[in-house]
């Protein structure tokens, strides 16, 4: 069982510290046990039953109301609203307890209604983003179970994969060669598949290494195809110094090749960046640098 503090509950629900001890006094939503030492934590379940009431409350269910439902009766409103949910806030909150049960079936039923609603891409940048950034938080933190986070990575995955697989037997190549890696140690691989997918539709020359990628193995990839730009993430915790240095290594191994940098990191650390490296926060921004990439050849 994992044991998170309240911090780690307002991180992940949304809903200030303040807020959940009120809740707590005055309807007893939820119970936190105590350590030996007398510090509060919670469980999974305190954690799967904030997030439920998290959802309805965000969706004008008041809590007082929400106070009287018991356990069922507030998991059948939650299935309700994420059957027709009109922001993808449910969405999130959904996976993250689809992630918490370890319950397949729900993930793929909440990530089939947003893709419905929102379509492929959409859903990956609006629904899929937010919900993996709360997880790195998480992971950051030590409060999840790595069980869990690999068991809904690995779903995503699987989804990613099979979209580009039917990208690729449609593909015209008519672009920039991209080279895709992880740097070493760097295992987090969603954003750079679903950006792999993305840069296959825009008609690039793809070449995908994957996750932990050592420079020199790098190096000699570029000799037999040269690239045109670089693509690569960093999620896993570092200290700012480090990336900065990561940036550089980089810059000075492939001198005059574009890079395009995403991630967790790279948006909480916000790191000097060294010439030519470009911030890729959106579909948005990933498609203007493909334009202004093919407009430079």
């Amino acid at each position: 069982m994992a044991i998170y503090s309240i911090k780690d509950l307002e991180k992940i629900s949304g809903i200030k510290a303040h807020t959940i001890r009120i809740w707590e006094r005055r309807y007893g939503l939820v119970n936190p046990r105590r350590t030996s030492t007398n510090i509060r934590y919670y469980s999974d379940e305190d954690l799967k039953k904030l997030l439920n009431i998290s959802i309805l409350n965000q969706n004008g269910f008041k809590i007082s109301k929400i106070a009287d439902l018991n356990d069922n009766q507030l998991r059948d409103r939650v299935l309700d609203l994420c059957i027709d949910a009109r922001n993808n806030s449910v969405q999130i909150e959904s996976l993250m307890v689809a992630m918490l049960e370890l319950d397949e079936r729900k993930f793929i039923n909440v990530l089939s209604g947003a893709i419905i609603k929102y379509g492929f891409e959409d859903t990956v940048e609006q629904v899929l983003f937010p919900f993996l950034d709360r997880i790195g938080m998480l992971w950051q933190a030590g409060t999840i179970n790595p069980a869990q986070e690999h068991f809904i990575s690995n779903l995503i995955r699987q989804k990613l994969i099979v979209a580009i697989d039917n990208e690729m037997q449609n593909i015209t190549v008519n672009g920039p060669r991209i080279v895709f890696f992880l740097p070493e140690g760097e295992l987090h691989e969603i954003g750079l598949l679903f950006y792999n997918l993305v840069a296959r539709k825009e008609g690039l020359d793809v070449v995908y290494l994957g996750m932990s990628v050592p420079l020199g193995d790098l190096k000699l990839v570029n000799q037999v195809k040269p690239a045109d730009a670089f693509f690569t993430s960093f999620v896993s915790a570092r200290e700012k110094s480090e990336m900065e240095s990561q940036l550089q290594r980089l810059r000075e191994y492939f001198p005059d090749t574009p890079f395009m940098v995403s991630g967790l990191q790279i948006k909480e650390l916000k790191p000097r960046l060294p010439e030519d490296f470009t911030v890729v926060s959106s579909i948005k921004t990933f498609k203007e640098s493909v334009r202004l990439l093919k407009y430079s050849e």
